[in-house]
């Protein structure tokens, strides 16, 4: 099979990458073959295409949480035993209160939320502090 790997620019090149990845996938080539590698070279274009231009993020603790209930067919009472009262639930949920390492810990083992997500804050539109320039000290 006759490749021609070309770095991916745009949308189309990217769309013809996915296609000659598809077949050589298709093909199951043996290691150490021409075709092989080409796969793994293409493999590593469409992977740097996408980190690019389709970057994930991690949700925010509220969203996690969110998606968790939505996904459990969870109410807001329902969390009472990981996160402590019913107002104290209302306010994690409407961003009024930070979560703590114990109901962090709680949501996670209770509801498998990972870790990571829950550490992760909501960005408040006005919060500048992000903007100020960091002072560099040379020596």
């Amino acid at each position: 099979m006759e490749t021609r790997l070309k770095p991916i620019k745009n949308d189309i090149d990217y769309e013809e990458a996915l296609a000659l990845a598809e077949e050589l996938v298709a093909i199951d080539p043996e290691q150490n073959t021409v075709e092989a590698d080409n796969l793994s070279i293409l493999a590593t274009l469409i992977e740097s295409y996408e980190k690019s231009h389709f970057p994930l993020e991690i949700p925010t603790a509220i969203d996690a949480i969110r998606f968790r209930m939505d996904q459990l067919d969870l109410r807001p009472v329902d969390l009472v035993p990981y996160i402590g009262s019913a107002s104290r639930v209302s306010e994690i949920l409407s961003g009024k209160r930070a979560l703590t390492v114990k109901m962090i810990n709680a949501l996670s083992a209770g509801l498998g939320i990972p870790e990571k997500a829950l550490l992760k804050k909501e960005e408040k539109e006005n919060d500048y502090s992000r903007n100020i320039p960091v002072p560099v000290f040379k020596l």
